[in-house]
């Protein structure tokens, strides 16, 4: 008998690691708010979405919109005195230890064309680290989460990065080539492309979520804002991998990420140096 939506998001949680811990509670709420909210996004999905352009010419749409009202509305109700960041609404900032970073739909480009390939992204910064993450990939049901000590999981099951040791047997993602002159990586797109076995694209969130399950080696995003990163920085580093900027750095702040299995960071960084 297939499984009820329902019934899929308790596997999510009940199958992984449970730690009594307020991190575990946290883990398992950004789970359940990242299915709500990506449950939502599905009542629009290849229904011919009409699309809107913000200021920085970025597209939203009102699914977007929609699951990050849902989700705000979800840690007001459970966590009052949390502050809150997002892309589509403006940032509650009280002072408060704990920040939830919010993005509705990761690849709004992606779901506006209907390709399954978008994210709702949900994590918890505590004192400055992000200390638990869920990405949830709607119209592909897959849930990808950790928090800090606990594991990573994929479908409820443990996640690891793959073991691949040589970039020349390296799947690397992208979303864009353009993002890549944007970000004033041209010269190190040009080393990485005649180096690994083969480089894939359209990737957004997923790129990341395939590196922390073992499905690709390394995701590449020359331009990044703090909510398309927050969850994969616990995600990658309880997969056993990194996630962080260009240089080796871990953080969600240095407008550009990489995600990579821990056998390749070395090679892959001395290439992207390499003069």
């Amino acid at each position: 008998m297939a499984l009820l939506a329902s019934d899929k998001l308790s596997l999510f949680v009940e199958r992984g690691l449970r730690v009594s811990s307020e991190l575990s509670k946290y883990m398992d709420f950004a789970v359940e708010a990242a299915w709500k909210a990506g449950r939502l996004t599905l009542a629009h999905f290849q229904t011919g979405v009409r699309t809107e352009y913000k200021e920085d010419e970025t597209e939203v749409t009102i699914a977007d919109k929609e699951a990050e009202s849902l989700l705000r509305r979800e840690i007001g109700a459970k966590y009052p005195t949390h502050d809150v960041i997002g892309e589509e609404y403006e940032d509650k900032k009280s002072g408060a230890s704990q920040r939830w970073i919010l993005d509705p739909i990761d690849g709004t480009q992606a779901f506006a064309r209907g390709v399954p390939l978008y994210a709702t992204l949900v994590a918890l910064e505590i004192d400055g680290e992000v200390k638990t993450g869920a990405a949830y990939f709607p119209a592909l049901d897959e849930m990808v989460y950790a928090a800090e000590g606990m594991g990573c999981f994929w479908n409820g099951r443990r996640s690891r990065v793959s073991e691949i040791s040589s970039l020349d047997r390296a799947i690397a993602c992208f979303t864009q080539t353009a993002n890549f002159e944007r970000g004033n990586r041209s010269e190190e797109w040009e080393k990485i492309q005649k180096t690994v076995l083969a480089c894939r694209g359209w990737s957004d969130a997923y790129g990341h979520a395939l590196v922390a399950t073992g499905r690709a080696e390394i995701m590449l995003d020359p331009l990044m804002n703090p909510w398309d990163s927050a969850p994969f920085l616990p995600i990658l580093r309880e997969a056993g991998g990194y996630f962080g900027d260009w240089s080796g750095n871990e953080t969600i702040y240095a407008g550009e990420a990489i995600s990579s299995n821990s056998a390749l960071l070395p090679d892959f960084l001395r290439l992207i140096e390499s003069p």
